[in-house]
């Protein structure tokens, strides 16, 4: 790829830290020198940091604190202002200012926050500043959270329009088998598309000191290259990782983008994290599926969670697996109430009506 790119780079607690307890200056330093380089060449960089948290349980000299997501809350509060500082005087050693985005899923679930926050990402990027983008963890309730930063840095990339998405982990990449445990674990270098096989292979995360393991990389991978972007999982602690990731040279593990990216708006439906979910018959299924048809109430058979008229909800089948993203046109109480009827009978049940359809085709990503 030639020309100027647009990077997302997401670091995790392990890489900030080194495996330890407290960040690792040194290391954070070289990671920023690389981010600079591509800068200064024209590149568009944006970086989704882990570690407030640990900043803030460093800063406080380790408390002894209940393990209660209040503490967690507390010790994010005190590190994101350190995090935001480190990365603010690193940067400024190459002449290059930064800007702080915190979010959480309810950003990025409502279509004219996500447009806003896109927005403001695109201002910071024309305008020659690096966004750093971590999840507000200060304020966000279990509801409210992506959950790991690297579902967000994938959002982060749909917001960037990014053309790759890097994240950097303790490891090479993703392995057939766990390195650590299996000394025959081959590197997987190209990955074309993600299945059930590839992650079962993923495993989870043995670090302790993140969210993230590889399923959730698996995860982001999914969102990612179904948007149109690559995506790269590679060593932090790799000399010249950047570099070599923009000059398309083979690093770690490479997932290919979907030759026929989604559209804007079906990007923001599959990138927003799911409100709620729907369990359809196997009719519905086949209608969805086959024949490429709008879902109606009739099919539906459980609902699930709490979320609003025009929420992006989950639709699975009757076994569980995922078959669908969509905008629901109905909130859970009505989508309840509703549930199993025919369209006709809607107005009748709840007196009022917004259409026949529980999701529309055109609001829908089949999984």
């Amino acid at each position: 790829m030639n020309g100027s790119q647009t990077l997302v780079v997401k670091l995790g607690t392990s890489v900030l830290t080194g495996g330890s307890l407290r960040l690792n200056r040194a290391h954070i330093v070289e990671l920023v020198r690389q981010c600079a380089q591509q800068h200064a060449a024209g590149h568009r960089i944006v970086i989704v940091t882990s570690g407030a948290i640990a900043a803030g349980r460093e800063h406080l000299g380790y408390p002894e604190l209940p393990a209660t997501i209040a503490s967690k809350q507390l010790l994010a509060a005190v590190g994101q202002s350190r995090l935001i500082q480190l990365w603010e005087q690193l940067f400024s050693i190459y002449g290059i200012h930064i800007g702080q985005m915190l979010l959480t899923r309810a950003d990025l679930e409502d279509r004219e926050r996500f447009i806003n926050a896109r927005d403001t990402l695109t201002a910071l990027l024309d305008n020659q500043i690096i966004p750093v983008i971590n999840e507000n963890d200060a304020v966000a309730t279990a509801e409210i959270k992506v959950g790991d930063n690297d579902n967000l840095s994938a959002l982060a990339a749909i917001l960037a329009d990014a053309d790759k998405l890097l994240l950097l982990t303790d490891q090479q990449g993703l392995y057939t088998a766990d390195p650590r445990s299996n000394p025959d674990a081959e590197l997987i270098r190209e990955v074309h598309g993600i299945d059930d096989a590839l992650r079962a292979i993923a495993g989870n995360s043995v670090s302790g000191l993140g969210t993230g393991g590889m399923g959730t990389k698996l995860q982001a991978a999914d969102v990612a290259c179904r948007a149109g972007i690559s995506v790269i999982i590679a060593a932090g602690s790799r000399p010249g990782v950047i570099a070599d990731v923009i000059a398309d040279h083979s690093v770690g593990t490479r997932f290919h983008p979907q030759q026929t990216p989604l559209e804007n708006r079906k990007r923001w439906i599959f990138g927003a994290p799911p409100a709620g979910e729907i369990t359809i018959d196997d009719g519905a299924a086949e209608a969805v599926l086959v024949r490429g048809s709008s879902l109606l109430p009739k099919g539906i058979c459980a609902v699930k969670g709490e979320f609003s008229r025009g929420e992006v909800i989950r639709i699975r089948n009757l076994a569980g697996r995922d078959l669908a993203h969509g905008v629901s046109r109905y909130s859970s109480d009505a989508m309840r109430m509703i549930a199993g009827h025919h369209s006709q009978q809607i107005s009748e049940i709840l007196g009022y009506e917004y259409g026949a359809v529980a999701v529309h085709r055109d609001d829908m990503i089949i999984s």
